[in-house]
């Protein structure tokens, strides 16, 4: 069964997350993509914790269904091997800092000039261009420097940072609807485009109602802890078995049926709470009468009385949960692989499920340089040639581990 970026080749200079994630995701929908990395470390996420027989679960998690080439591009000669493997790729992805391939001869313009219709995409923290552009972007950075922290947390305390890479993700996810595009560009007979993702307005175009709120409204955002900036009650209520249960109601018929079936129906006579801006209007009136009624009962019995209402609404599952919940286990959202050095794991299966020839995972994520004579070859150098580079120190070799 055919996947729908079959025949697509990719080369990722990827770093980290952004973009090794958006390498991952075109790999699963079928793509060669080709990992280039530099000699001795790699990928600086190979040093990441947790190790698994000396290889790390991190790298593996990001760097699935891609091959690694090391090339050292302080030579020469490693960069006519990137630029000869330019000519037969369709997207050549990276999120080095701006100005760094530029000076190798690797920018968008000189690859441009080898191959018309490859899709250049890069993704840096600040984009670019502006006066932000060299400066370090890593996620934390432009969690803080996109406003994403400022609205994130309780009101008057340190702002928290999120659990997750949400910066990272955010640009990586924009990055490969770049790509994507571009590629339709060139399938339409436009050629070719050149991508500038910026992970802090990844994070400001993810944050819809923040942006919109202060565009509309003059008014800066405050943190709001678990209440929704527009909605209520939309938050996460304590249940008396100490659980925290979210409960959403984002209209006026699930509000209806929230208070039924908390008894609680001689309120939905109240104007104070008739709609969903006079709700938010008298948000603390409201949630001194619901907060009590929540915390009298026990999350499981109040989830599934609110499930059979049809109110939107979930118990609170650390990670091991999640795995456990039959639901997943049904969908197979964990799978098996094989690790030739890390052994038999468990990884997270690409989300995208499709009628027929849905992604799937090929490759395992690489070992540094496990493919670099293989990658040579398909090139055209021989057998003497990729030696001799080896030997330079142009390129690595694997060197299978037991």
């Amino acid at each position: 069964m055919s996947l729908p970026l079959e025949g697509i080749k990719v080369i990722e200079l990827g770093n980290f997350i952004a973009g090794p994630f958006c390498g991952m995701l075109l790999g699963d929908m079928g793509a060669e993509v080709i990992k280039v990395e530099r000699p001795k470390n790699g990928d600086q996420t190979r040093a990441m914790p947790p190790m698994v027989n000396g290889h790390s679960a991190s790298f593996a998690a990001l760097n699935r269904n891609k091959k690694s080439l090391v090339l050292d591009l302080k030579q020469a000669e490693a960069i006519e091997i990137l630029k000869k493997l330019v000519k037969e790729s369709d997207v050549f992805l990276e999120n080095n800092r701006p100005g760094v391939l530029e000076k190798l001869g690797l920018g968008a313009a000189d690859l441009k000039a080898i191959n018309p219709n490859i899709v250049y995409v890069s993704a840096s923290g600040f984009g670019q261009t502006g006066p932000h552009r060299k400066r370090a972007g890593v996620n934390l950075i432009v969690e803080a420097f996109s406003g994403t922290l400022s609205v994130t947390g309780a009101p008057g305390e340190m702002p928290m940072r999120p659990g997750i890479q949400t910066a990272d993700i955010f640009g990586a996810l924009f990055a490969t609807y770049a790509a994507l595009s571009g590629l339709i560009s060139v399938l339409k007979g436009r050629g070719g485009k050149v991508a500038d993702v910026s992970l802090v307005e990844a994070s400001i175009a993810a944050a819809a109602w923040e942006t919109a709120y202060y565009l509309a409204t003059n008014d800066v955002p405050e943190r709001m802890g678990n209440q929704h900036r527009l909605n209520t009650p939309y938050q996460l209520f304590e249940t008396v078995d100490q659980e925290y249960l979210a409960i959403g109601t984002p209209n006026d018929e699930l509000f209806r049926r929230f208070m039924v079936a908390l008894e609680l129906s001689e309120h939905l006579t109240d104007q104070r709470f008739s709609s969903y801006v006079l709700r938010k209007e008298n948000e603390a009136h409201l949630l001194a009468i619901v907060e009590p009624a929540v915390s009298r009962r026990a999350s499981d019995e109040l989830e599934a009385l609110l499930m059979q209402a049809g109110v939107p609404c979930a118990r609170m599952n650390n990670i091991k949960e999640v795995f456990e919940d039959p639901h997943i286990i049904d969908r197979k959202v964990a799978v098996d692989i094989e690790h030739p050095v890390m052994g038999k794991m468990k990884a997270v299966r690409n989300p995208v499920l499709f009628e027929e020839g849905s992604p799937t995972i090929r490759l395992h994520a690489p070992s540094l340089g496990e493919h670099s004579a293989e990658i040579l070859q398909e090139l055209g150098y021989t057998a003497d040639q990729i030696q001799t580079y080896a030997q330079q120190g142009v390129v690595l070799l694997h060197q299978p581990q037991h």
